[in-house]
């Protein structure tokens, strides 16, 4: 009897054994795990590995990241249009010293015949800070810079977000360029040379989706526009959606990153982030900081958000506005976007909502203009002031004269709003939105 009991136990032992062999560093906890989280984990282990240390820009570390993030897109359907190692590209430093560097880059075709040469570039910083060396009790330690969430948790999102959309290519407009960014720490050389030495032709990108430092969902989800007017519509009517985590529209960019770079060619940039934290740039930045489970809410609505840009009318490119300015009558206006507490109609402070509920209700296209064949997006600015009553109503961006009196007709006529806030108290609100008036084609019988 004895026997048979001591030769289960062997083997019991024996099978605990091997299963602790292949799950290193595992919990039973993560039993329970999703597969985009078992994913996510898996990612950002394999680039704050030991032999990426710390991944500074052009080294071996950054070179083995870069790999990696190649035979993952290829693994996930994605076509990977770099040579083995990432696309090349030479930065001299600060020192006068010159480093190469490299980006991985994937392309996803879309599908619409009439916008498939028109591109969305989604992108994430691949680099860090590396590794130094400082003296702890007359010994010589070395540190490494791993930074989880910065930005392994963005490279994460960069590969997850891409199977997604590889696996349901079919519902993609526009082609979709997804890249891995190197030297961004070294004032985003990669998506400079992306921009201005990669690409041929820079000018059919219509947007940019910037992926950077997206582990810390718990202390909240941001989304960075520079006030785009038709990225925030955009952004609002996704998260009007069933998505389980929305962000925050912010007006302060969070932090310096390579959205930057599209800015500076006037495309029209969206920058997701869960914001600034402690353990930024420090030794701390390690991978038991993460909330993988935010993370993959976040994944959700950014790729709601993505397919829905994918199919959206270009969006403008505007300069960034003053947080405040002031109507004829002298009073201080803010901006929609930086008030506390945004201004609402009939209860809902979406933008898209004014659009769909009133505008688009009440506008009636005219008839010579129907006739002459004219079209296009009207661009009107507008004050909700401190009482509710839509005020100073003009054309920022004119189509014709009479699409352009038409739009300001209907928002002037719009019923009473409930005002922002700021700090508790009730302020006049700058809002930009645009009215689009748009011709159908007769079928033919």
């Amino acid at each position: 009897m004895a026997a048979r009991l001591f030769l289960p136990a062997i083997a019991l032992a024996l099978s605990i054994s091997a299963a602790a062999q292949y799950r290193t560093g595992a919990s039973y906890s993560e039993l329970y795990d999703s597969e985009v989280v078992r994913s996510f984990k898996g990612h950002v282990s394999t680039i704050t590995a030991a032999e990426t240390e710390g991944r500074k820009a052009g080294s071996e570390g950054e070179a083995v990241t870069a790999r990696y993030v190649a035979s993952v897109l290829k693994e996930y359907g994605v076509d990977v249009l770099s040579p083995e190692g990432g696309d090349l590209f030479g930065l001299r430093t600060a020192s006068g010293d010159t480093l190469t560097s490299r980006n991985v880059v994937g392309y996803i075709e879309g599908t619409d015949r009439g916008r498939s040469d028109r591109f969305i570039v989604i992108g994430a910083r691949m680099d860090n800070l590396g590794s130094d060396t400082y003296i702890h009790d007359g010994e010589t330690v070395r540190r490494t810079y791993t930074g989880a969430n910065g930005n392994a948790s963005g490279l994460a999102m960069l590969l997850e977000l891409s199977r997604m959309l590889a696996s349901s290519r079919l519902m993609l407009h526009r082609s979709v360029f997804v890249v891995a960014f190197g030297a961004s720490r070294e004032t985003f050389a990669g998506s400079w040379y992306f921009l201005n030495r990669y690409l041929k032709e820079p000018e059919k990108i219509d947007a940019m989706i910037n992926l950077d430092m997206l582990g810390l969902g718990y202390s909240g989800f941001q989304a960075y526009t520079a006030s785009n007017a038709d990225l925030n519509l955009l952004l609002g009517k996704v998260s009007g959606g069933l998505c389980p985590m929305a962000p925050e529209v912010v007006t302060t960019e969070p932090y310096p990153s390579d959205n930057k770079a599209f800015y500076d060619k006037e495309i029209p940039s969206v920058f997701f982030t869960t914001g600034r934290y402690r353990e930024h740039d420090t030794a701390m930045d390690v991978p038991s900081i993460l909330d993988y489970d935010s993370m993959e809410k976040e994944l959700e609505f950014i790729y709601n958000f993505s397919v829905s840009l994918s199919g959206a009318q270009k969006p403008a490119f505007f300069p960034i506005p003053s947080a405040s300015r002031r109507t004829g009558s002298g009073k201080a206006v803010t901006s929609f976007f930086d008030c506390d507490v945004k201004p609402s109609f009939l209860g809902s402070s979406d933008p898209g909502f004014f659009l769909e509920k009133w505008v688009y209700n009440y506008i009636k296209y005219p008839q010579e203009a129907v006739r002459e064949g004219i079209q296009g997006r009207v661009m009107v600015d507008f004050v909700i002031d401190e009482g509710g009553n839509v005020r100073n109503v003009t054309v920022s961006r004119s189509v014709d004269p009479l699409l352009d009196a038409e739009a300001v007709r209907v928002i002037e006529g719009s019923p009473r709003w409930r005002p922002g806030r700021v700090q508790g108290k009730k302020v006049a609100a700058s809002l930009t939105i645009p009215v689009e008036f748009k011709l159908e084609r007769k079928k033919n019988r």
